[in-house]
């Protein structure tokens, strides 16, 4: 990179990833140049959404509004269905973009991360973390992966990486107790926000989706609004298992937010499109590789450009009103 060269936005580097290296997807530019719409790009589309891992019923969503959508503007050019095609994702997504706010209280403001084995929570938790002190916050790390002493080391290598504490124990320790502890320490050091980290866990393993449901009652009676966000990390590349995982996790301790991560590592990005169209839940955060600014808040114009490979080349399109 020259002198004269800017490093690409979150987003700039989230359309390169998202379109690296595949031969199909969402993305649009290419493959929808010159033509208008008919049966054959329908089809072509629907094929690309299921692709994107939009799934059967938001993809029937997205194409019912497209068409309704070309049929308004008198126009079945590719600009036209490019244009109706963005506005039907970001009108789908847009509901969902909702940021985390760090509320004033008594006590810390308590994020318990969730999910299944090698989602990425723990790397999450170490990029909140760089995210909150780059708010002037003060932060706490507990870790409440017990059974998995390379979680506590990898947790705790985050913490001196950011300069903040990390309240453990040894493994096979009880999880609500370790974050309990963690709770009590952050009141009496007066901490901004403590990071919970959980074990991973299938969602259909019944026994540590009780362990899970004990940890959240145990921080509820340490103050009655933890924890204040029961923050689910989903892996992209899983595809429509993460929609199941979604699903079940809510219905076992009710998640608050989502933070979808992996999407340089071969999710496409359109699971987000399925959630969105099933399940009423904020979309928080999007993260990508292990560094601390390979993550951003979820904004669903941004995320949209990014599927459909949208750029200042098309700074017309962008600036048409939805």
């Amino acid at each position: 990179m020259t002198s004269g060269d800017k490093k690409p936005g979150f987003f700039g580097r989230l359309k390169q990833r998202l379109n690296k290296g595949r031969g199909s997807g969402i993305g649009a530019l290419t493959w929808l140049s010159g033509r208008k719409l008919d049966e054959e790009l329908e089809e072509e589309l629907e094929e690309r959404l299921l692709l994107a891992d939009a799934g059967v019923d938001a993809t029937e969503r997205i194409m019912e509004g497209l068409r309704a959508r070309v049929k308004r503007s008198s126009g079945r050019d590719a600009d036209a269905v490019l244009t109706a095609l963005r506005d039907e994702l970001r009108e789908l997504l847009r509901p969902k973009a909702q940021p985390l706010p760090v509320a004033d209280s008594d006590g810390p403001f308590v994020i318990l991360m969730i999910g299944v084995n090698g989602s990425g929570k723990t790397t999450t938790i170490g990029k909140l973390a760089n995210h909150y002190k780059q708010q002037g916050l003060s932060v706490m790390l507990a870790a409440g992966d017990t059974y998995r002493a390379a979680a506590t080391e990898q947790l705790q290598a985050w913490g001196e990486r950011n300069g903040v504490p990390v309240i453990a124990q040894q493994q096979g320790a009880d999880p609500a107790a370790v974050i309990f502890d963690a709770l009590e320490t952050a009141r009496a050091q007066k901490i901004d926000v403590v990071l919970a980290d959980t074990a991973g866990r299938l969602q259909n393993q019944e026994g540590l989706m009780r362990e899970l449901q004990k940890v959240v009652r145990v921080a509820g009676k340490f103050d009655a609004a933890a924890p204040h966000e029961i923050m689910l990390v989903l892996d992209s590349s899983l595809g429509q298992n993460a929609l199941v995982q979604a699903k079940q996790f809510s219905a076992a301790v009710g998640v608050t937010g989502i933070t979808l991560t992996k999407l340089d590592g071969g999710g496409r990005g359109g699971i987000l499109l399925a959630i969105a169209n099933e399940l009423e839940i904020p979309f928080r955060f999007l993260g990508m590789g292990e560094q601390a600014d390979d993550m951003a808040a979820f904004e669903a114009d941004k995320f949209v450009d990014a599927l459909l490979e949208l750029d200042d080349t098309r700074q017309g399109l962008n600036e048409q009103a939805t």
